[in-house]
């Protein structure tokens, strides 16, 4: 048995000065690289995920409700889906992207993005390498960067099965949208899976619902 942390959507546009930020984003993107690095021995694996928008059709709205349609954000190879500078890399093994072609809100929808694609700290903002290409190559508008359904492809429940991980600890962004998703859908996998509240931020003021929904559905908060 192994245990994993999934960070979720620490990512520039979802924090102050992105194009859909929620308010402690950045902050939180420090706070949780301090945890990993005083925490990490208590992980076998950690891995993030990032939405990853190539053409999420009606997902992106110029007028938007903030339910189901979103102003754009985290578009494909571009600095807004970069994952933000204050969340240190170090420790993290694997990334999924998700939502390249609809909306996606769960870790749990997410691909795993090639070796190539991980970053490294050095690259210019937007210049995403992808499988089989350099780094600061073009990106393949095609597949987002990653290989879809059918290709190969590996899920993020594909991976944590394949590493044996039966407890995941879920944190990031945001506590009552892909935090909420990931988590319950860690729970319906089959994983045990626990929210750390303080290690994530959300849109509403009031996350009792979401906080509740979560508890409801099998997640335990700590």
């Amino acid at each position: 048995m192994s245990r994993a942390l999934i960070i979720v959507d620490v990512q520039n546009d979802f924090c102050e000065g992105g194009s859909l930020p929620v308010e402690g984003g950045a902050e939180l993107a420090g706070a949780i690289s301090e945890y990993v690095d005083a925490h990490h021995g208590q992980f076998d694996h950690v891995v993030a995920t990032q939405d990853w928008h190539v053409d999420p059709g009606a997902h992106f709205s110029e007028e938007p409700d903030f339910i189901d349609s979103w102003p754009k954000h985290c578009v494909a190879g571009t600095r807004g889906a970069d994952l933000h500078p204050d969340l240190d890399t170090e420790y993290i093994q694997a990334y999924f992207r998700k939502g390249q072609f609809t909306a996606a809100y769960s870790g749990f929808e997410g691909l795993l993005a090639p070796d190539d694609a991980v970053p490294t700290g050095d690259r210019k903002p937007g210049a995403m390498p992808v499988a089989g290409g350099a780094p600061g190559g073009d990106l393949d508008v095609e597949t987002g960067g990653v290989a879809l359904a059918g290709e190969d492809a590996i899920g993020l429940d594909d991976w944590l099965q394949s590493h044996d991980v039966e407890d995941v600890v879920v944190v990031g962004i945001a506590t009552d949208h892909c935090v909420r998703a990931t988590a319950l859908d860690g729970v319906q996998a089959g994983y045990s899976v626990t929210v750390l509240r303080d290690l994530t931020v959300g849109v509403a003021e009031d996350l009792d619902d979401a906080i509740a929904e979560m508890e409801l559905g099998g997640v335990d908060i700590a």
